[in-house]
């Protein structure tokens, strides 16, 4: 056979049931440590395809294109200087013999070796041509490497058949395939021999299928397994499958991102999958349907159904099976008296709760504890209170209402029905909230206040709303951050990342929605927010800076975030000087526009020489004396600041930062004629205080929307 002729070549591990919600990323893992490392070693073919395969029982790889040994490798080792590798004699030295074994060329001689000069002194280098790497020995390899490497959330350890070795890996693994065409690859692991059998479906296929090839594999599984081994082809099948039955139904499947979500779930549950429908008793409906739907999707993975005309849920749900049956009687029923006890569960809860208003509910956040650095929940809901009354009274808005929503925020944690499913905290509030005839804005912000961003503009039906949630965020970002618990790498358990965007979220919607266009004397600011939320923590230990750090780490939040839209460079010059939030998107789009202008590198060239000037010198005088003047070119500069400036200011107060921007580029000609034809650091101290102090004031009116000397390249 030649070389170069390739074979496809199947992998598969065969398993006790994996973890359904990290299956799909294991499969593409493990194919992807198999090709990785076939790749380096030169193994594949041209254009090989990889098909990855992955079933609540194995994870396998098909890699249509594998050499047997990979093409020979020509080499040229440099080994060291002619003289310290050879006698005078022309024989190997001790150190060159020790060389050579180390690179696993002891077979050669000095005879074999190149000499050549680097131009300083002759080197010997070992040139030849390697056989290529063994399918064996590569795969081996590779498989030892993808097993390692798995992003396994969680690794158990278990003993092999001899009673005696134990082995680590994300299940128990009973067996091993590699074939290469119809021929087994000698390789193991975990214990395991590679062979060529496999096992269909635990109940409806073959228990024992010998494959006679690579490219059967998907075929038998199918046939005689009973076994849909392709991830994305079980997931498709049971999406189609699903919208059938809905549409038989008169029903959707809901357009939420948990319907995604539970379809990943269900497809790593199954190796076969058949839906079938059932449905609960219609009184059930009474209770809220966010508690039934989650109780189905969460405890039973079933797929709620939903009028396609209101939305509303229905009494009908889908079930996922793993078996294929003739009459699916038992399997309907039984999956039905499953949930009947947990939908009655969520109907009990919700009664129970009821019965004692949330406002009663509040002094028991005293026996919950928030975190032992900052006391109990009662006490958070205090400092988130009195930071809702200060940004009622800075918004203009109800501080009774804010008050109100901030005291009832936390009221549902001690709640029966967000004991058993917290993922309701803040739904089940605002349903209590109004059932105890709470005004319907304290309702709307319980039920907004988890929300990870704000994406409208907000009107006073949604005040209340911001304003709980922006209290809540300030006082943990402030509170969690003050006792030193900063996010790191990848680890914020306390969420101070999302938080920080929802900050900016908020911002940017109250400006949307005209609650920031206020005098600067009363305006909300980040600064403002800030203090207040520490000043509420007056009886706990926060470190002094936490205000200015925190709202350095909300500023690099917003970096990261515009960074992914926009010029790096426009970014960094907008936020350098730390606008306020809300007009941060208004400042890119102005400076982004400038930056196109021909005077705009010009400008920020002399913009960042100015910075670097006035950095290293502090000679300025305390205003510009034009009687000090002695060329034209500063007469001309500071006419044109004289000018040009309280066009610009006036602009920039108006929030016409492109206009602004516009006006300063004017003065592109007096700049460059100052720098070509005056010497700022002249010899008479009077002079060179008055240029210095001129250049301070061309450096404040150029820099009000960004520091434009970021842009310079």
């Amino acid at each position: 056979m030649s070389q170069a002729d390739t074979r496809p070549l199947l992998v598969e591990l065969l398993t006790e049931e994996l973890p359904p919600k990290a299956l799909q990323k294991l499969g593409r893992a493990f194919a992807e440590g198999l090709r990785g490392v076939l790749e380096k070693k030169h193994l594949l073919g041209a254009s090989c395809r990889v098909v990855d395969y992955a079933t609540p029982r194995r994870l396998a790889v098909l890699l249509d294109a594998v050499l047997a040994q990979a093409p020979e490798e020509h080499y040229s080792e440099k080994l060291m200087p002619a003289k310290v590798g050879l006698t005078d004699s022309g024989e190997a030295t001790p150190a060159l013999a020790k060389k050579l074994a180390s690179k696993g060329l002891q077979h050669l001689q000095p005879a074999d070796l190149v000499r050549e000069s680097d131009g300083k002194q002759d080197y010997l280098y070992a040139n030849g041509v390697a056989p290529g790497a063994l399918l064996a020995d590569g795969l081996q390899e590779a498989l030892d490497t993808a097993i390692s490497s798995l992003p396994i959330p969680k690794v158990m350890r278990y003993q092999l058949a001899d009673g005696v070795t134990s082995v680590k890996f994300v299940r128990p693994a009973h067996g091993l395939i590699a074939l290469w065409g119809a021929d087994v690859i000698p390789v193991q692991a975990l214990g395991l021999q590679a062979g060529r059998h496999t096992m269909g479906h635990r109940f409806m296929g073959s228990q024992s299928i010998d494959l006679a090839d690579a490219t059967s594999y998907e075929s038998r599984l199918l046939d005689d397994g009973m076994v849909v081994p392709s991830f994305a082809a079980r997931r498709d099948d049971i999406l189609k499958q699903l919208d059938q039955h809905a549409a038989r139904l008169n029903a959707t499947l809901g357009n939420d991102p948990e319907v995604e979500a539970l379809l990943d779930e269900v497809t790593a549950l199954v190796e076969h999958p058949t839906v079938y429908a059932g449905q609960f008793d219609p009184r059930f409906l009474e209770v809220p349907p966010e508690c039934l739907i989650l109780t189905m999707r969460l405890n039973q993975k079933y797929f709620p159904l939903f009028d396609p005309g209101t939305g509303k849920l229905t009494h009908r749900f889908l079930i996922v099976s793993n078996m294929r049956v003739e009459d699916p009687t038992n399997i309907v029923e039984g999956n039905e008296r499953v949930v009947r006890p947990r939908l009655a569960d969520a109907q009990f809860f919700f009664e129970q709760d009821r019965k004692q208003p949330l406002a009663e509910r509040v002094a028991t956040l005293a026996n919950s504890v928030y975190h032992n650095k900052l006391g109990s929940q009662l006490q958070r809901s205090d400092r988130v209170r009195a930071i809702a009354r200060y940004l009622a009274e800075r918004l203009g808005a109800d501080a009774a209402l804010a008050d109100r929503a901030a005291l009832l925020a936390k009221a549902d944690l001690v709640t029966n029905m967000v004991a058993e499913f917290p993922e309701l905290q803040g739904v089940m509030g605002a349903y209590y909230a109004q059932a105890d005839g709470e005004p319907a804005d304290v309702a709307s912000a319980l039920r907004g206040q988890y929300r990870i961003r704000l994406d409208e503009p907000v009107d006073a039906a949604s005040l209340t709303g911001t304003i709980l949630f922006i209290a809540e965020r300030a006082e943990t970002l402030v509170g969690i951050w003050g006792i030193g618990l900063v996010p790191t790498g990848e680890r914020d358990p306390y969420g101070l990342r999302r938080a920080a965007l929802g900050i900016i979220s908020a911002f940017e919607q109250l400006s949307a929605g005209g609650y920031l266009s206020v005098p600067d004397d009363s305006r909300l600011t980040l600064a403002g927010l800030l203090d207040a939320a520490a000043g509420t923590f007056s009886q706990f230990d926060i470190a002094a800076d936490t205000p200015q750090a925190v709202k350095g780490f909300i500023y690099e939040r917003y970096r990261n975030q515009l960074g992914a839209d926009h010029d790096k460079n426009v970014v960094e010059a907008v936020l350098a000087p730390e606008p306020p939030l809300h007009e941060v998107r208004a400042r890119i789009q102005a400076c982004s526009s400038f930056a196109q202008r021909p005077e705009a590198e010009s400008l920020a060239a002399a913009n960042k020489r100015i910075g670097n000037i006035l950095k290293k010198s502090d000679e300025a005088a305390s205003r510009v004396d034009p009687s000090r003047f002695t060329e034209d070119a500063e007469r001309a500069l500071a006419q044109a600041i004289e000018q040009i400036g309280p066009v610009a200011q006036a602009q920039f107060q108006q929030g016409d930062f492109t206009g602004s921007l516009a006006t300063l580029a004017q003065a592109r000609s007096a700049v460059d004629t100052f720098f070509n034809d005056v010497m700022v650091m002249a010899d008479d101290p009077a002079v060179r205080a008055n240029r210095l102090a001129l250049l301070g004031q061309l450096h404040a009116t150029m820099n009000q929307v960004a520091d434009i000397s970021r842009l310079a390249s």
